[in-house]
């Protein structure tokens, strides 16, 4: 395909942050789909390895971190020159999203980011307990500074990667699927009430944002580096974050290393351990059962918030649990536990794997709606490194996935340019999705009769709940 659409005109500067793995993919999403003035397309970023890649466009590289004392000073003039409305990409670790959304707000650019990001330091801040350290902390942060925004605010859409971002589209898409095939006859919803409504009314206990990575290097991974298809950084603060999920209402049992939050939505708990320490059991449809990591993300606590059915005392009456159950490349499967292995200590040198190194292998990333009539239902994206490579430059399969959300993302911004601080279940389900699905692969559904008590007990004893098996009892790996 060479006549790609060209979705809208970016009036003012693109000011990207970070030009890593995901910033170097999404450089083409804009040049394919976007007007826009090149001389004011500035990349802000603390490593200049992908300059060349900038300085054969003409595209200014500001080498710098942004820090909350410099990047006031260092946004506003890129922002603002030359007129128009500008447009904020933040695609970078370590810069906080919050103050970031606000600043160009007011100065009434457009925002985006695929992960509510803190400044550097807050994931290893020991004088932070886990709850502040938490994914549900930094949203309700996003969420306080939403509701004190005015009407009518310029948009910034908070966390809008492929997850969290796609899986929430995904997630509603999903739904839809199942109650037409209970044959409910139910039109598609049009407010959080009416989605949530319809989630409780097809009997969906749970969800997984249910991943499966197997990509593969030619370079098998060497001692002491961190290896992964996507930002090392990244991966490994979001993996010693403490494990947090969407709580449902069906659950009868919680861990006893289990905390939950005093204010807020009340829709998530955490674990008193890491993440990327923590296990779970799920299904994708090339693998079947496996396990996943419990790793903490966004979505996992902004689906069950979506989906919360609430009584006129505002107690929830329905919710589903929701989280992640990730098994990465297993190069970065060996990376964490070398990593956990020697205290959790991060490896010196990190490598993102590059779409020249990957030999073959498909990123299998969808949502695992459960405990309905219908058993479980998969659906997702199978998008090959092979496929990924023909549809656009400077990508894996997993960073496609993410840049193409990032180009929905800044579509429907252009579209809704004063929805105010949005959350990704806020937006048009199947204007995003039809955006993304080109650069999706196949986009499919599947139907499974495995259960977490498939196969148990088996040669020991175990501690499950055999009258529900989608009771997260059964899920967890204890």
């Amino acid at each position: 395909m060479t006549d790609w659409p060209v979705y809208g005109e970016i009036t003012g500067p693109i000011v990207m942050i970070g030009f890593g793995s995901i910033g170097r993919g999404t450089l083409p999403m804009i040049e394919r789909h976007f007007k826009y003035d090149k001389s004011r397309f500035v990349v802000i970023a603390p490593d200049d390895e992908n300059r060349a890649l900038l300085d054969e466009r003409g595209i200014r590289f500001i080498q710098e971190a942004l820090t909350p004392e410099n990047y006031k000073a260092l946004l506003e003039p890129v922002l603002t020159a030359g007129g128009g409305q500008g447009f904020c990409v933040n695609l970078s670790c370590d810069t906080g999203s919050r103050d970031l959304m606000e600043f160009c707000s007011s100065l009434g650019a457009l925002y985006i980011d695929t992960v509510n990001e803190p400044w550097l330091g807050f994931y290893f801040d020991e004088s932070k307990g886990p709850g502040e350290r938490s994914n549900y902390a930094l949203r309700e942060m996003t969420l306080a500074a939403k509701r004190a925004r005015q009407p009518g605010s310029t948009t910034a859409i908070s966390c809008c990667g492929a997850n969290p971002g796609m899986a929430s589209w995904l997630a509603k898409k999903a739904l839809l699927n199942v109650a037409a095939d209970m044959r409910l006859n139910v039109p598609q919803p049009k407010t959080r009430e009416e989605w949530a409504a319809l989630m409780k009314q097809v009997g969906v206990k749970g969800i997984h944002i249910a991943e499966r990575d197997t990509q593969r290097s030619k370079n098998p991974k060497p001692p002491g580096v961190f290896v992964n298809t996507w930002s090392v950084e990244g991966f490994i603060s979001e993996g010693v974050q403490p494990a947090e999920l969407g709580w449902g209402t069906h659950e009868k049992w919680m861990p006893e290393n289990a905390r939950t939050h005093e204010t807020g939505s009340q829709a998530a708990i955490y674990l008193m351990q890491p993440g990327a320490e923590t296990k779970v059991r799920s299904w994708c449809p090339t693998p079947g059962p496996q396990y996943g990591f419990l790793v903490t993300h966004n979505e996992s606590i902004s689906i069950a918030d979506y989906f919360t059915v609430r009584d006129e005392s505002g107690k929830a009456i329905y919710r589903p649990t929701c989280h992640y159950a990730y098994h990465p490349a297993n190069d970065a499967v060996l990376s964490l536990h070398e990593m956990f292995g020697n205290a959790g200590r991060p490896q010196e040198k990190h490598h993102i794997l590059e779409e020249n190194e990957v030999v073959d292998g498909i990123d299998e990333l969808g949502v695992l709606l459960y405990g309905h009539d219908k058993g479980a239902y998969w659906f997702g994206s199978q998008l090959s490194t092979e496929e990924a490579r023909k549809l656009a430059p400077y990508q894996t399969a997993t960073g496609l996935q993410v840049t193409s959300a990032v180009l929905a993302g800044m579509v429907w911004a252009l579209e809704n340019p004063n929805a105010g601080i949005v959350e990704v279940e806020e937006m048009d389900l199947d204007r995003c999705l039809g955006i993304q699905m080109p650069y999706l692969g196949p986009v499919k559904g599947y139907y499974t009769d495995w259960t977490p008590l498939d196969g148990r007990p088996g040669l020991f004893p175990e501690d499950i709940d055999t009258s529900d098996p989608w009771q997260f009892r059964n899920i967890l790996v204890r």
